[in-house]
């Protein structure tokens, strides 16, 4: 049995054993992740990335190198709308990006179909698409075709020329920005800067080349690396730099990195975008891209936005709402919230709740949903503590 597809040969599916051997959370098609309920059919990658997520045991997925179809793009669509979570023009949706890139050749035909398929329900959410591959001005046409999603294609560059953490030339992505962004009409396109690694893509030179590129961006996100202790298992094994002697649940973006970002960016102080169109969080350069307040209500966390445009403070100011105490507590406890409940000028703070339902709530509210088991620092951004008040983590 094939998927069915138009234009290019269909991928095969796998078959019911094959899907069996798979973990879960990767036979799973549709998972809710930070930036939006993710979809993904589609498994296998051979791009090989150092870093990539698929290295984690809750995936284990690294060593299929070729992509297969867990299901037809129909049935993969219909999964999503008829989740739970799903709520239609509201919940942002990810496509293909926890276990294969979409733009790959023998990928590519389902992402169209896929986003297509999206855009005739006559849906309006958010959905986003991240590569590093190749992208010609062919591929900006079939986008351009889409008139009823929000769609936004991020292009993930880092910069690393260390082969054995990232073999795929930088100059790929850059040239798909590029191409991207003079073809955008229906759709946005974000410079996705990232893992930015100590010692790695930190210098000047680095640096400058990112702020080059920001140029043929509609917005810029910059962010750090997730360092679990898979992927330090898989730095090891491989004789590869260890960027930090600690692993943390959280991606890490040291102060000082941060700091020498900044001041490269930073424009005259009456400017109304101080630092450009830069960001420290997907959605926000999502939001701002598409003239739309945050929908993952950053605002309420105010030294996160010190950075943004004025005009995108002011959008995501007027499109923030602090939730009611009662209906919060009530929504949280229907999701499985134990202990108490509070909503801050921050947040709505709870226990107990996974980060699935903690997504939905945060989706669904347009406010901030925080752990409080797990809290957010100030000015860390909800980021690991490597790297901050004297913590580096960094290696000698």
């Amino acid at each position: 049995m094939t998927v069915e597809t138009s234009g290019r040969r269909p991928l095969p599916l796998l078959t019911t054993a094959q899907r069996g051997s798979l973990k879960p959370d990767i036979a799973d098609p549709v998972e809710y992740r930070k930036s939006g309920l993710s979809l993904n059919h589609v498994v296998g990658c051979p791009l090989d990335c150092g870093y990539c997520i698929r290295h984690i045991e809750r995936y284990s997925n690294f060593e299929m190198k070729t992509p297969r179809a867990l299901m037809s793009d129909e049935e993969a669509v219909e999964a999503l709308v008829q989740h739970r979570y799903f709520r239609a023009h509201v919940t942002p949706v990810q496509l293909f990006n926890k276990a294969t890139d979409p733009m790959l050749q023998a990928v590519k035909p389902h992402t169209f179909n896929t986003l297509r398929l999206l855009d005739d329900r006559g849906l309006t959410n958010h959905v986003l698409v991240i590569t590093r591959w190749r992208v010609d001005p062919e591929d900006c046409e079939v986008l351009n075709r889409l008139s009823n999603i929000k769609l936004t294609v991020l292009v993930t560059h880092s910069g690393i020329d260390h082969p054995g953490i990232e073999p795929v030339d930088s100059r790929i992505a850059a040239s798909s920005l590029t191409t991207l962004h003079a073809h955008a009409e229906n759709y946005r396109t974000v410079l996705y800067w990232r893992p930015i690694v100590p010692g790695l893509n930190d210098t000047d030179r680095h640096l400058a080349r990112a702020k080059e590129l920001s140029a043929h961006a509609h917005a810029t996100v910059f962010t750090g690396l997730f360092f679990r202790d898979e992927i330090a298992a898989y730095y090891a094994a491989n004789n590869l730099p260890q960027p930090y002697t600690a692993t943390a649940r959280r991606k890490i973006m040291p102060e000082e990195t941060e700091t020498h970002i900044l001041d490269l960016f930073r424009r005259p102080a009456d400017s109304h975008q101080p630092w450009g169109p830069l960001f420290r969080k997907t959605s926000c350069a999502v939001s701002y891209a598409h003239g739309l307040a945050d929908y993952n209500g950053h605002y309420g966390i105010r030294e996160l936005c010190d950075i943004c445009p004025k005009q995108q403070i002011q959008r995501c100011a007027k499109g923030w709402k602090k939730p009611e105490l009662e209906q919060a507590t009530a929504t949280a406890r229907a999701l499985g919230a134990t202990g108490p409940v509070d909503v801050t000028d921050r947040a709505i703070m709870v226990e107990g709740l996974d980060e699935p339902p903690r997504y939905f709530l945060q989706h669904t509210t347009g406010y901030q949903v925080h752990a409080r088991e797990h809290p957010h620092h100030h000015r860390r951004h909800g980021r690991a503590d490597i790297g901050w008040n004297g913590e580096t983590g960094t290696t000698s």
